[in-house]
């Protein structure tokens, strides 16, 4: 590239002014070459090579902001000396130009396309590969102007341009439409890479993606559920604790199991309620919860005469059960086995097992001896045995043992026992309540799996959310388990190899938290001014003027902007092959076939 415009006139003249960021440029050519409007220029300022961009073009002036410099090879933002500036600039050239927008080999492992600069004609614009999947990233902007395009095309430039295949990526995505397996449904033709679709239909069993209900501990449960109130958080927990303890046929367990049916009973029958209901709520715990040692048919032996649980529990003529006390005594040999802290191996336990579990410990709290503690804490039953009766409880059902490093594992394992480099799943058949739980499920057991491997970072998951505005808002999470996980992720995640993808039409209605930790942008058309102003909010190294052009972004064209890459850059993003099923539909088409 030259300092001359389109006919051969030589553009820049002599320095008129300068100040620490900004420039002032004579324009000998008399004319008002707007093309070159947003073009990078070079200083040469003894061994330094100052980058600037053109602001503003006048027939007198070239009003340019300094914005980096090169050096040893690489382009570094910011002007961190004052440069004496005594040349006139050039227009950068192509080896310069590579420094901050990209290096042109994209077919080089290290290097994903993005697509192809707007300003430069021919040029594509790159960023490191690594730079870009090892942070967290968001795709924002308006529907039907290319998000999804965007992410189909992003996913198959990996795999379509590098020269060695990236046998060992795992990446998951949360198709809320069901776009996806049509984009991604070639890959499989390069040696190596492998695809799974988990479609999620009803009438598709075989095809659904379940989670042992045994992987759930009580933070799991509290987002299954729903839970709006911290009270009931140690209910979950001694829920987890009942569930081992019933499902075990340790001797240590089934003591201490006969402990605590010992003692709800024993404050059942000194709960002063009339005495129908005392053998009732007595009998309907025994039905449930008993042992070989403690059920209703145990026996008390009396002197001359034995007599069961139940039949001492009868109700005589005046309304009294006269062998209570004999009951209580026969029950308070049990209260002596109140420790136990064995650990059930390879225990398999069902949403089923959890309910039941979950009445237990409601009685053992008391709970239904309170008006209001009952108001607060009925909610558990009543959302568990929505999703048991339900069309979700297909998604736990899982009967056989497995650790849950092996059912990650397995999760990105192909059937021939390779790697499955991508995990479609399908969202499209479920409500966004459910959906939004199914991604937070998945989303906390991957970070639990990442953070308990001995090899720090060596098991790397991408988890790519479709219209993640959904499930990636200011909820209360925090406030009852103590963490949003999402927010932890952006946190924390980076360094255990768990990276985050947002993709969202309404940047505005998404976590703040997990927006500000995202490290890389591609933002196509936005004008909601919510939007708008969460985009400004995010970022200090866009110009207002790129900001503006936000709003009339052509459909396919992104901003990119973010760690992985230098400069702002818009870039046609190519359109992907196969395309997601993600056109509007053709009303004119439909209306006159």
């Amino acid at each position: 590239m030259s300092t001359r415009i389109k006919g051969g006139k030589i553009m820049f003249g002599k320095i008129i002014n300068a100040d620490e960021n900004t420039v002032v440029i004579e324009n000998i050519s008399g004319q008002i070459p707007l093309y070159l409007k947003g073009i990078h220029v070079s200083f040469t300022d003894q061994n330094r090579i100052i980058i600037g961009k053109i602001l503003e073009i006048t027939k007198d002036t070239f009003t340019v902001m300094l914005i980096g410099e090169i050096v040893n090879g690489k382009f570094i933002t910011g002007i961190y000396q004052a440069p004496r500036l005594q040349n006139p600039p050039r227009i950068v050239n192509a080896q310069e130009l590579q420094t901050f927008i990209g290096n042109q080999n994209f077919h080089n492992k290290d290097t994903l396309l993005i697509g192809t600069s707007t300003l430069y004609n021919n040029f594509k614009v790159t960023v490191d590969l690594n730079d870009f999947f090892s942070n967290h990233f968001a795709i924002i902007g308006n529907s039907g102007f290319g998000k999804s395009c965007g992410v189909a095309r992003l996913i198959q430039n990996v795999f379509y341009y590098s020269e060695v295949p990236p046998k060992n990526a795992h990446i998951i995505l949360f198709d809320v439409y069901g776009e996806y397996q049509n984009a991604f449904k070639n890959l499989p033709n390069i040696a190596g890479i492998h695809i799974k679709n988990f479609q999620n239909k009803r009438e598709d069993i075989a095809n659904v993606i379940t989670i042992p209900p045994y992987f759930l501990d009580a933070d799991d449960l509290a987002i299954l559920l729903n839970v709006d109130d911290p009270f009931l958080i140690p209910i979950l927990e001694k829920t987890l604790q009942y569930v081992g303890i019933f499902k075990s046929e340790d001797p240590g367990a089934i003591q201490y199991k006969n402990s605590i049916i010992a003692s709800c009973l024993l404050e059942v029958l000194a709960s002063g309620k009339e005495a129908s209901q005392i053998r009732d709520q007595a009998l309907s715990i025994l039905a449930k919860f008993h042992t070989d040692e403690l059920n209703e048919n145990s026996q008390i032996k009396e002197l001359g005469y034995t007599r069961t649980i139940r039949q001492c529990l009868n109700i005589d003529d005046q309304g009294k059960i006269n062998a209570i006390s004999k009951v209580i005594d026969f029950l308070t040999q049990f209260k002596d086995n109140k420790e136990y802290h064995g650990v059930v191996p390879n225990l398999v336990y069902t949403l089923e097992d959890i309910y039941d579990a979950l009445e237990f410990a409601l009685l053992s709290e008391g709970i239904y001896n309170s008006v209001t503690m009952y108001e607060r804490a009925v909610t558990l039953r009543i959302h568990l045995h929505q999703i048991i009766d339900g069309p979700y409880k297909k998604f736990f059902e899982f009967p056989n043992v497995i650790s849950k490093k092996d059912y990650v594992e397995n999760l990105f394992r192909a059937e021939n026992g390779e790697t499955a480099q991508i995990v479609n799943v399908n969202l499209d058949s479920m409500e966004d309540r459910f959906a939004k739980i199914l991604t937070k499920l998945y989303s906390k057991l991957f970070f639990d799996y990442a953070t308990s491997l001995e090899n720090r970072g060596s098991f790397p998951i991408n988890i790519i959310l479709e219209e993640a505005h959904r499930y990636v808002n200011n909820d209360r999470d925090a406030e009852i388990i103590g963490y949003n996980i999402f927010d932890r992720i952006t946190k924390e995640g980076r360094k255990y190899g768990v990276l985050m993808g947002f993709i969202t039409q309404r940047p505005s209605e998404l976590s703040k938290t997990a927006l500000s930790q995202c490290s890389n942008f591609l933002v196509f058309r936005i004008f909601h001014p919510e939007d708008y102003k969460m985009i400004d909010a995010i970022t200090s190294s866009i110009t207002r003027e790129e900001l503006e052009r936000l709003k009339t972004l052509r459909k396919g064209i992104a901003l990119v902007f973010g760690s992985a890459i230098p400069l702002p850059m818009l870039a046609k993003i190519d359109m992907p092959d196969p395309p997601p099923l993600s056109s509007n539909v053709h009303v004119s088409n439909l209306w006159f076939n």
